[in-house]
């Protein structure tokens, strides 16, 4: 953790920092597959050989958290154990079995006057990563970045700086170990604020994209001051709609499961949408399910009718990511009207029917317009690992570029390749 007693002195770090990058960018961007994958197997080794010195930086953020009164779901968020930093090193080790997004020929032709043109997948090359709580964005978003070819400048929370700079010492290593530069992958020391505010102006030309992964607030700040192209969503508030005809036991372990698996996540279910006709049910016994397992119920006249232990909600209910145990409930009078509800309310991320109708289910992933639309699955599978990408660095909800998970993939941008034959133009 750094301190700086001046403006100037942290404009200078950081703006070595990018220079550094920039510098290491050439390296990355010529890197060969097996080099890259050299580095990444050797960082998920280290972090496992460096669990101790881990969990320690752990231990030590999460009490200076604790003291500062940190809610208890940012705490959940914030840390670590044996088994989620073993899930860290495979997440690593699933990144460097992709396939090498680099260099793939997206499209090729040729023209009547026989230039060839290819349309080909390159680095984007220096990415600024913005987060809060979670360390383990470090290794995933490390490891992103290294096996698409770019370079990472990560700025974690100040609530999460010595867990940060804890795995970033292992990731170095598969660096070390596959002699790419060691700049390749940064953590920002510093927790003074204006060093986002340095990111954000892009520290010289020398930053080509900036990721906030965190809550409204970060991002918020991240999508209005800055002055480099962002990749971001705003806020995850995902919905589950139980349709007429859904099957009770999956509406059942659905939506618990949305809600309730890890309340802290972007993909938690944070409004569940009731067909009148089954309110009674398959609503209530989805309402009991989750209030035996903790959650407050908010809801509407017609589910506090049938469900009385409900808090009345109100219209900011509809429009808020808890990120907590708690779900607000409306009854809608069939799948036009969950879906206006979604379209009015939603945040363009998640959200999920659960019907045995395949036509009601089409007509609802063809007309919500969110980044993932799922029919008879939990929203909490909004997530890269979850969709095979080995990990993800976010869930991109805007609609140019990346929409979705943001995995290895989508962090390449394209350049055309004209190979000629002494061709001018007339």
């Amino acid at each position: 953790m750094t301190v700086h007693n001046s403006t100037d002195a942290l404009a200078a770090e950081m703006m070595t920092i990018g220079a550094a990058a920039r510098e290491a960018a050439r390296a990355m961007r010529e890197a060969s597959a097996e080099t890259k994958t050299r580095a990444l197997t050797v960082a998920a080794a280290a972090i496992r050989s460096r669990m101790g010195e881990i969990l320690t930086a752990n231990r030590e953020d999460i009490e200076a958290a604790k003291a500062g009164n940190m809610a208890a779901a940012m705490v959940e968020r914030l840390m670590l154990n044996d088994a989620r930093i073993e899930a860290m090193a495979q997440g690593v080790e699933i990144v460097a079995a992709l396939p090498d997004p680099v260099g793939r020929e997206l499209a090729r032709w040729s023209r009547p006057n026989g230039l060839d043109i290819a349309r080909v997948a390159t680095p984007i090359g220096v990415i600024g990563i913005i987060y809060e709580s979670r360390p383990n964005v470090t290794a995933d978003a490390g490891a992103l970045a290294l096996k698409s070819g770019n370079v990472a400048i990560l700025r974690g929370g100040s609530d999460s700086i010595r867990s940060a700079a804890a795995i970033q010492a292992a990731m170095s290593e598969g660096l070390k170990a596959a002699g790419l530069p060691e700049a390749a992958i940064q953590v920002v020391k510093s927790t003074d604020r204006a060093a986002v505010g340095l990111m954000l102006e892009g520290l010289g030309g020398t930053v080509d994209l900036i990721i906030p992964r965190g809550g409204k607030g970060l991002t918020g700040r991240v999508i209005n001051e800055a002055r480099v192209p962002v990749l971001a969503h705003l806020e995850g508030l995902c919905h589950v709609f139980l349709h007429a005809k859904a099957d009770l036991a999956k509406a059942r372990s659905i939506t618990l499961n949305a809600k309730m698996r890890r309340t802290s996540i972007c993909g938690a279910a944070e409004t569940l949408l009731i067909d009148r006709s089954v309110l009674q049910s398959h609503g209530v016994p989805v309402l009991e399910d989750l209030a035996k397992a903790g959650c407050e119920i908010r809801g509407d006249d017609a589910v506090r009718s049938v469900f009385p232990a409900a808090k009345a909600t109100t219209e900011e209910d509809w429009k808020t990511e808890y990120l907590e145990a708690i779900i607000a409930v409306r009854v809608v009078d069939g799948l036009e009207q969950a879906i206006l509800h979604i379209e009015h309310y939603g945040s363009h991320h998640t959200d999920s029917i659960v019907t045995e109708d395949a036509a009601a289910a089409e007509t609802f992933m063809n007309s919500v317009d969110s980044a993932i639309v799922l029919w008879n699955a939990s929203t909490q599978f909004a997530d890269g690992g979850e969709f095979g990408m080995g990990a993800e660095i976010g869930i991109g909800t805007g609609k140019m570029h990346a929409r979705g998970p943001v995995g290895a993939e989508q962090l390449t941008t394209f350049k055309y390749v004209v190979r000629g034959n002494g061709q001018v133009r007339p």
